[in-house]
């Protein structure tokens, strides 16, 4: 799929070291296969709504690595990442 690669998923997160690469490639593979699953299609970087789910979501996986009995993903977050796989779902694949 290569949505984004791994300088663009450090940037986003503000990471500027490389003792997090695994843990953000591995982050990039499964949101990019989320999306596939969740959609039914396959998207490339030049889909910015494409680029711009896979972003929020690795953020929100790097950033809320706690247990799962803590509320880790934010209403504001759920609504977004909602919002924007509603588009992805039903838009032309660009």
């Amino acid at each position: 799929m290569a949505i984004m690669d791994l300088d663009d998923a450090k940037g986003f997160l503000k990471v500027d070291y490389n003792d997090e690469d695994l843990t953000i490639e591995s982050l990039i593979i499964a949101s990019e296969m989320y999306l596939k699953n969740a959609t039914g299609k396959e998207f490339t970087s030049k889909n910015q709504l494409a680029v711009l789910y896979c972003k929020v979501l690795i953020n929100e996986w790097y950033n809320n690595r706690e247990l799962m009995d803590k509320k880790s993903v934010s209403d504001k977050t759920r609504f977004i990442l909602q919002s924007i796989l509603l588009q992805l779902q039903y838009c032309e694949v660009s």
